[in-house]
């Protein structure tokens, strides 16, 4: 019985990061890229 909760309490936490992690505004945001000049 306590492992099957233990289970279910580790699933539930992952399925929570998840989700946070999805609601994120910057997921699929890329810092510019610095270039620097070939000349410098």
């Amino acid at each position: 019985m306590v492992d099957n909760f233990s289970l279910a309490v580790a699933h539930a936490l992952i399925a929570l990061a998840i989700w946070l992690l999805l609601g994120r505004d910057d997921l699929d945001v890329e810092p510019p890229v610095e270039r620097r000049d070939p000349d410098a």
